[in-house]
């Protein structure tokens, strides 16, 4: 079997780390137990062969044999079809979960990074309340489904790696004092040896860099 490679940055300032969205694949590969190697590209210098990988300027890509992915949701779903640890096999719950997947992106995530911005650097005037209004709508949604259920799509699947670790920045930073089932959820998700594992294991990566 071909060893994956997930490439992430060399260091970060202490305020992402734990955060990069490297963990979000080591949290994925550590739950279905798939074997992968980690590589560093330069934080500060964003070369030919970084752009070709993901044209951005970002991390993390996957690389898995031929084919690299970039974009957290692409690796995720590429992962999920590898286990179905990561996406369930059933047809029906299997829809769910890439549903959910996007969603995590495209409906929650498009709604928590403004917020998360403006609250890490606060405008002038304070936070708008069209952003603090569009977050609190989603996550008034969010606080209806996860009051439901354990997981999105029935089993945990990549779907919730995603949306756990959206709402894990959210919490960070406050904003899920008024929605108690998101936060039953994240503490769930963060308590899975996966998580700890792929968390671990990115600050370790991070810290070595101090050192040289």
């Amino acid at each position: 079997m071909t060893t994956m490679t997930l490439t992430t940055y060399d260091w970060v300032p202490d305020l992402p780390r734990g955060y990069v969205r490297d963990l979000r694949i080591r949290w994925a590969l550590e739950e279905a137990g798939l074997t992968y190697r980690v590589a560093s590209t330069s934080f500060h210098e964003r070369d030919a062969d970084h752009l070709a990988h993901q044209p951005f300027a970002q991390v993390p890509w996957l690389t898995d044999g031929d084919v690299s992915i970039f974009e957290s949701g692409a690796i995720l779903h590429h992962l999920g079809t590898k286990s179905d640890r990561l996406m369930p096999s059933d047809p029906v719950e299997r829809a769910k979960a890439t549903a959910w997947l996007f969603a995590a992106l495209n409906s929650v995530e498009a709604a928590s990074l403004p917020w998360s911005i403006l609250t890490f650097s606060p405008p002038e005037g304070g936070m708008p309340s069209s952003i603090a209004g569009f977050l609190t709508a989603r996550l008034s949604r969010m606080e209806t489904v996860l009051a439901h259920g354990d997981w999105l799509a029935g089993p945990f699947s990549v779907a919730d790696i995603a949306m756990a670790d959206v709402l894990r920045l959210v919490e960070r930073l406050g904003g899920l004092v008024d929605h108690p089932a998101c936060r039953a959820y994240v503490a769930r998700a963060v308590a899975r040896p996966a998580f700890q594992k792929a968390h671990a294991d990115q600050m370790a990566h991070f810290a070595a860099a101090d050192r040289h």
